[in-house]
């Protein structure tokens, strides 16, 4: 996230209080479900109003709501109800009644509300506070075109993500793959989908480019039950419809789209899981079978499985993908190259992630690859972003359309030129040579070093001058370790 909002760290500082005795996994959701019904009660409110204003009475229509994609709010879920209790004993109850109105209007959030306010772990004087400090609008017109609740919404999974966003993709790298992949119109499908992050930014790309979000139709599956009904809620306050199946799943074990093929893959799988659901004959192993010990390459052949025939992927994975030398995976990587089916490989900067160091990599997949499949395009922007923290870099706008744009001239167009340690479009022979490894480092070379104008004889005689004191340095100081040291009785031979 660029700024943080003054109200941001006020808000964490009240969940934090809120927390008490309750773990970081269920406090997430009193929060994240207070940020719902706010949005959409704002939503309704400014809408209400309008209704108001024309005098025909449509103010407690809901077809009025509906036709601008808004929720309609029943009086009981309606904020100035929950700020009226906030200082009443009975505010869990009154969240909770609020939650069973919106859920009993809207099937297709039904069982997916968080309704357990009620609960006397919560300390309802503590409640009452966070509810009072929503007092800023976050579902207006205006709060929406600024994507305020975004923004918050992000602030805190970021937060929650730092001890346990397994389920947080963060929005540079989010908006890097959609901006690579572009899901214009057609299926987006994310295997496993977390809070919905990858959906998110793909309506916005489209609203952006001046389509519709209905052009897109959502479809995704996610394994954590709560992180299953987080994305649902996240989805329900964009107004994003989407099929996430009749509830969480093992995409191995219990694939639940198993007849489709999308246009378009985004995916951040959980890196290099040991223990997966493996069936060796399992009809998605078209490349090879991959290892019991690592899942990375079962979701590379399960999103190949998926992809339509002019379909386009983009994913992470860990760095080790990109060169594991394991028999299995290995013949797999090759399998998928000699078919021509790796478009591009982009390697990232590390602390991109709230939650883990480890440098990642995107994966790019394509089946409509006629006039390149002799060819990858390989990207290497490990020295790209900025540390915005002392643990979390980010990526700029301009990073990522600078990527962005180096692949969709090498893809699209004839200006694509290779830039010396940067990108290189590799001929499939070169992959070959080396063993079909696909670190982009092997292939874009070291960039060039601008000419500071030093003769060269000279640059030589200053560095190995300033060596040779270096060397004199390094042993002076050896000898008044050694003299040290045999003054208290040890000598050093």
């Amino acid at each position: 996230m660029a700024v943080t909002l003054e109200f941001e760290n006020k808000l964490w500082e009240m969940a934090d209080k809120l927390r008490g005795n309750i773990e970081a996994s269920e406090y997430k959701h009193v929060v994240l479900g207070l940020i719902f019904l706010k949005y959409i009660s704002d939503a309704f409110d400014e809408k209400y109003q309008q209704l108001v204003a024309e005098g025909d009475g449509f103010e407690e229509n809901s077809d009025a709501y509906s036709e601008d994609n808004i929720f309609f709010v029943p009086p009981e879920a309606r904020w100035n109800k929950i700020k009226n209790d906030a200082k009443q004993p009975v505010i869990g109850q009154t969240i909770d009644n609020a939650m069973i109105a919106i859920e009993k209007l809207n099937p297709a959030l039904k069982g997916v509300l968080p309704k357990n306010y009620a609960r006397p772990e919560i300390d309802k004087a503590k409640l009452g506070e966070l509810i009072d400090i929503f007092s800023f609008n976050i579902g207006d017109k205006k709060a929406r075109a600024q994507d305020l609740l975004g923004r918050v919404y992000e602030y805190f999974l970021g937060k929650f993500g730092s001890s346990e966003g397994e389920f947080y993709t963060p929005p540079s790298i989010v908006k890097l793959l959609v901006g690579m992949i572009e899901p214009f119109k057609g299926r987006v499908y994310d295997p496993c989908c977390g809070s919905g992050g990858m959906f998110v930014q793909s309506a916005k790309f489209v609203e952006e480019h001046q389509g519709r979000k209905d052009d897109i139709a959502v479809y995704g599956q996610e394994y954590t039950a709560t992180t299953w009904r987080l994305c649902k809620m996240n989805l329900a306050i964009r107004g994003i419809g989407g099929n996430l199946g009749e509830r969480d799943a093992d995409t191995f074990a219990n694939d639940l789209h198993k007849t489709l093929r999308a246009d378009f893959i985004l995916a951040n799988p959980p890196f290099n899981v040991s223990d997966y659901a493996l069936d060796k004959d399992d009809v998605r192993w078209q490349y090879g079978t991959p290892p019991q010990g690592n899942a990375n390459y079962a979701w590379i052949e399960h999103i190949i499985s998926k992809l339509s025939p002019r379909g386009v992927a983009g994913f992470v994975l860990a760095n080790g993908s990109m060169s594991t030398s394991t028999n299995q995976e290995a013949e797999i990587r090759k399998n998928i190259i000699e078919a021509g089916l790796v478009d591009c490989i982009v390697t990232l900067p590390p602390n991109l992630f709230y939650n883990v160091t480890i440098p990642v990599c995107l994966w790019f997949i394509s089946k409509k690859r006629d006039n390149r499949k002799d060819k990858i395009l390989f990207i290497d922007a490990r020295k790209m972003g900025t540390m915005v923290t002392r643990k979390h870099r980010e990526l700029s706008d301009g990073e990522i359309a600078r990527v962005c744009g180096v692949y969709h001239a090498w893809r699209d167009s004839n200006e694509y030129e290779d830039i010396q340690g940067f990108c290189k479009s590799a001929a499939l022979d070169e992959l070959r040579s080396h063993e079909y490894i696909l670190t982009p480092g092997r292939y874009v070379g070291i960039e060039e070093q601008e000419d500071d104008g030093e003769p060269f004889d000279e640059k030589m005689a200053r560095l190995t001058g300033e060596l040779a004191e270096m060397f004199a340095k390094s042993h002076g100081l050896e000898d008044e370790i050694r003299q040290r040291l045999g003054a208290i009785g040890f000598n050093v031979d």
